[in-house]
Parts: structure tokens; C-alpha cells; sequence
């Protein structure tokens, strides 16, 4: 290669890693936009480098997320030891946990699509080359991906880490603790000062919820589907891996830049069934059925409810991790986290090793030489001692939810129920008849007016279910709902009830006393009652009126699609 040659494919690479902020910053008519760069610290030097972007869901409305911000300081060191200009930005978060129960949480899922929003915003706006988004709680995560798979520019996720567990009486405590104490409480099995001695040591510091809740569970299908680090899913909040975690990623990101490695190069069908797996195997939430169908629309891959169904036969549940299961996710953490796991899974013909992933190697080539759990360890059993043999996420179908719905199955409550329908059109009132015993072994508590549309915002049922599990009902009632569930819920609970009865779904003609049969292995849920009978509901029944009519709820409410497809607001655009 003569000089000539050499020196203009150095400046072609060079360009290549400023695409989008030379468009901002470069020549005479950009002088503007580099004298308001100025102000924000940027050194003439700068402008020659490639703008990442740090989007930190920092904030101090809930654990999850307020040491974000001293994350997000690590990643942008990583940036700018590696040769790159780090610009951090903020985007919202709210708290699952504080207004679970109440008409704020109709906020919470909505959340999701406003930090993709931003992101997308943000980064789209500036002319970021790549960025490093930081989430703690359960949208921030899936929300940052949507913004990954939309812009499709070189970026990694990091995840805020799980915080570590609270100790009453020498036993390990989380949030979901305080829930199902409140249902004890209704029971007569604990006093309310007793409740409030949970409440004070359950959350002990930083970090997300310490199960396989929805956060663990979104972190660690985010590092199968190969947009983090390996193991940065299993790290807990405050640790000096979790800080390293950031700084790799820091540096990693421009390696990225460098070889054009983008979000939908790694996001691939396959990269989405490896992430399906590791959240079966991890016996993980019910929302990942969501979110991950609504990851892979905004990078353009096809994923169905029905795809659930198809790798969940071939994958076992191994982690016997809370709510099913015992164990916190820093026991996890302790003996290695989801490497040797995924180890495994690859070695068992479970994984796909041959996608690429942000470390610019592919899933194969990272988990090569990873060590195997210590022996003796109780957290993840062998695949010849699986906790359950397939998926305990089961796709129902049948004439209350012909669209699909998603329960969580984990063979402890039994695989099928039958009895009588007790009808609520809220939440509220659901948890104020479980408290109060309305509600009594053998119903199917109808929950609805929950869905996407409807609620709108698809609440989480944590609080009704957990005053389930307190009052020891946990294997004598089923719930059913077009909203949601925490993935702190168990028990015999289905949602995504889809069609969701705002939109004329049968869940909506449900009567108090139907007989009800849900079966786990069929994988349907029958209304029993004649088609010619449901057929006469249907003709009869009115659409209610929306719950809002102005503002973000109003505006999501009128753009979102169904549960089963992912509850995205741009499907139909």
C-alpha cells in the first residue's frame, strides 16, 4: 500500500468513527454548535474524537437507581481513557416498588417507552457516534434497548447491579418480604409492628430488587442476547466489579465504534432465543415475555408469544432463585454468577455460541474457559436434577384469551385448577377482598380493566398476589388479569390476558360464579360456558369510557398495541 493509499484509508476509518458527530461539529458553518460544546467542557481536541454518549437513568426516587450516577462517572472514564469524548445525559425512572398498588403505578410500563423516547432523543439529536445506557429498575432496561435496536448505532447496556439482601432472624430479606408480610398481617400471622420490622431491613441499600425479579431477569437476558459484558448482569450494585464492569464498557464502546459492530448485528433471531433461555433456565418474570418481544420489534426481528412456547419445551429451569425458588441473586453473585450457567447452556446445545456480541467476539469465544459453579453449591442444579423440566413460563390460549396470556408456572401450585369466578375492575378492589376474605379457596379472582389500553398501563399485580401467598391461599385460588404481574409474584397467576377487556376480550363478560378450568400442560384456560352463550356476552357488552383523556396515560392508551405483541406504541406507524 503506497503512503498515499495508507493515509486515506486512515482518514476514511477515522471519519467512519465520527459518522454522526462530524455532522454536528465539523467546518466553518458547524462554529455555532462547537461554541456552545465549549461551555459544556469540550477542548478544541475533543472535536476530533468520538462523542459517546453516557445515558444514566440516575435518580433518587427509589434504590434501584440512585448510585447510577456514580456509575455513569465510571463509564465515561472508561471513554476517555480509551480516546473518545464522553457526554452523560439523564433520562427518566420511576419505582415499581413504591407505587405498586396504587393509580401511579399506571405510569410504570409507560415509563419504558418514554426512556427509549429519550434516548432516542438524545442521541439522535447530538449526533453521538455510539453510547453506553446505564438501567437499575425494570423499564429501564428494555427501554434502553428499544433506544439501542431503534438507533442502531454502536452501544452496550450496563446493569445498576442487585442490591444486597436485608437479615431478619439470621434469614435473607427483600422488598417482596414486605408484601406478603401485609397479607400476613390480614391473616392474624403477624402484628403490624412486626411488618414494619421487615419493612426496615428489607432494602437495605443501592441496587435493584434482589430476587429473579424483573430486573435480574431483564439483565440477564440483555447479557445473553450480547448487548453487556459478561457477568454484568450478576454483580452486585456497590462492588468494585461493578465498577470495573463500567469502565469496560467504556472502553469497550470504542472498540465497537472503531469496527462498526452495531446493536442489530448482535440482536439477531438467534441472539433472542439465547436470551429466552437463560431467563427459562433462571426461572425469570413473566415480563420478559413482553419485553423481549418489544426489544426485538425495534430492531426488526420478528418474535412471537409462540416462540415462548417452542424453546421453553426444550429448556429446564435450573436456578432455585425467589420468588419460587429460595435463594437472593447476590447467593448468585457469590458462587460466579450467570457465566458458568451460560456455560452450560452452551455445552448442552441450548445456547446458539456463534453470535456476536459487544465484546466484538461471539458468544462461544466468551464463554470459552469459563470455570464451572463450586462443588456442593444449591443455587443452580444439574440438568439431570432440573427444579422443573421445561419452561415455567407457559403461552396459554383458549375462549377467555384466543390473543394469548402468560403465567408463571412452577409446578409448586399444581398445573391445573378449576373453580368460580369472583369478579373485580380493579386492583384495589382485588386486594380489598383478599384482605378482607371475600375472596376464599377455590375462586379464580378475575382481575380486569388492567390491560395496556385499558388501564392504561398494564399495572402489576403484586400487592393482590402477595396478600394471596400471605394469607396462605397460594395454592388455593388462580388469579387471572389482563394486566401484569411483578416478577416478585407466585402462585397460580395468569396475565396478559389479550384480547384485554377494554377491548372487547371475553375476560370482559366474565360473571361472578363462571366456572373457570385452567390447564398447565394443555396450556389453555376455558370459560365454561357454551360459544353460543359467550357469543351473546360479547354482542351485549359497551366499551367503557377511557380512564384518561389528556397527558402521557391519554396519549399511550391510544398508541399501544396488545400485551402479546410486545405493548409497543409505534407497531401500527
Amino acid at each position: 500500500m503506497s503512503k498515499k493509499t495508507a493515509s486515506r484509508s486512515a482518514k476514511s476509518t477515522a471519519a467512519n468513527q465520527r459518522a454522526f458527530s462530524s455532522i454536528v461539529v465539523d467546518g466553518i458553518e458547524r462554529a455555532p454548535s462547537r461554541g456552545m460544546l465549549y461551555a459544556t467542557g469540550f477542548k478544541k481536541e475533543d472535536f476530533k474524537k468520538s462523542q459517546v454518549g453516557v445515558a444514566s437513568t440516575w435518580s433518587m426516587v427509589t434504590p434501584c437507581n440512585m448510585h447510577i450516577d456514580q456509575l455513569a462517572v465510571s463509564v465515561a472514564q472508561g471513554i476517555t481513557e480509551a480516546g473518545g469524548k464522553a457526554v452523560v445525559f439523564n433520562t427518566i425512572t420511576i419505582s415499581d416498588g413504591i407505587s405498586m398498588g396504587t393509580e401511579g403505578m399506571k405510569y410504570s410500563l409507560v415509563s419504558r417507552e418514554v426512556i427509549a423516547d429519550s434516548i432516542e432523543t438524545v442521541v439522535g439529536c447530538q449526533g453521538f457516534d455510539g453510547f453506553v445506557a446505564l438501567g437499575g429498575c425494570d423499564k429501564n432496561m428494555p427501554g434502553c434497548v428499544m433506544a439501542m435496536g431503534r438507533l442502531n448505532r454502536p452501544s452496550i447496556f450496563v446493569y445498576g447491579g442487585t442490591i444486597l439482601p436485608g437479615e431478619l432472624s439470621g434469614c435473607d430479606v427483600d422488598l417482596v418480604n414486605i408484601f406478603e408480610a401485609v397479607g400476613k398481617n390480614a391473616a392474624g400471622k403477624m402484628t403490624a409492628e412486626e411488618v414494619e420490622q421487615v419493612a426496615e431491613v428489607a432494602v437495605p441499600g443501592a441496587g435493584s430488587c434482589g430476587g429473579m425479579y424483573t430486573a435480574n431477569t431483564m439483565a440477564s437476558a440483555i447479557e445473553a442476547l450480547g448487548l453487556s459484558l459478561p457477568n454484568s448482569s450478576a454483580q452486585a450494585a456497590i462492588s468494585n466489579d461493578k465498577t470495573r464492569d463500567c469502565e469496560q464498557a467504556g472502553t469497550a464502546v470504542l472498540h465497537l465504534i472503531k469496527r462498526g459492530i452495531k446493536p442489530r448485528d448482535i440482536m439477531t433471531r438467534e441472539a433472542f432465543e439465547n436470551a429466552m433461555t437463560l431467563v427459562i433456565a433462571l426461572g425469570g418474570s413473566t415480563n420478559a415475555v413482553m419485553h423481549l418481544i418489544a426489544m426485538a420489534h425495534s430492531a426488526g426481528v420478528k418474535l412471537t408469544i409462540d416462540d415462548w412456547t417452542r424453546v421453553g419445551k426444550r429448556v429446564p429451569v435450573l436456578a432455585d432463585l425467589k420468588p419460587s425458588g429460595k435463594y437472593v441473586m447476590a447467593r448468585l453473585v457469590e458462587i460466579g454468577g450467570t457465566v458458568p450457567l451460560m456455560k452450560q447452556l452452551l455445552d448442552e446445545g441450548l445456547l446458539n455460541g456463534d453470535v456476536m456480541t459487544v465484546t466484538g467476539k461471539t458468544m462461544r469465544q466468551n464463554l470459552k474457559g469459563a470455570p464451572p459453579y463450586p462443588a456442593g453449591q444449591e443455587i443452580v442444579r444439574s440438568f439431570d436434577n432440573p427444579i422443573k423440566p421445561t419452561s415455567h413460563l407457559v403461552v396459554f390460549r383458549g375462549n377467555l384469551c384466543p390473543g394469548g396470556a402468560v403465567g408463571k408456572i412452577s409446578g409448586k401450585e399444581g398445573l391445573q385448577f378449576s373453580g368460580k369466578a369472583i369478579v373485580f375492575e380493579r386492583e384495589e378492589d382485588a386486594l380489598q377482598g383478599i384482605l378482607t376474605g371475600k375472596v376464599k379457596a377455590g375462586h379464580v379472582i378475575i382481575i380486569r380493566g388492567e390491560g395496556p389500553k385499558g388501564g392504561p398501563g398494564m399495572r402489576e399485580m403484586l400487592s393482590p398476589t402477595s396478600a394471596i401467598m400471605g394469607k396462605g391461599l397460594g395454592k388455593e385460588v388462580a388469579l387471572i388479569t389482563d394486566g401484569r404481574f411483578s416478577g416478585g409474584s407466585h402462585g397460580f397467576v395468569i396475565g396478559h390476558v389479550t384480547p384485554e377487556a377494554f377491548d372487547g376480550g371475553a375476560i370482559a363478560v366474565v360473571k361472578n360464579g363462571d366456572l373457570i378450568t385452567i390447564d398447565a400442560e394443555k396450556r389453555a384456560i376455558t370459560l365454561e360456558i357454551s360459544a353460543r352463550d359467550l357469543d351473546t356476552r360479547l354482542r351485549q357488552w359497551q366499551q367503557p369510557k377511557p380512564n384518561y383523556r389528556r397527558g402521557v396515560l391519554a396519549k399511550y392508551a391510544a398508541l399501544v398495541s396488545s400485551a402479546s405483541e410486545g405493548a409497543v406504541t409505534d407497531l401500527a406507524l
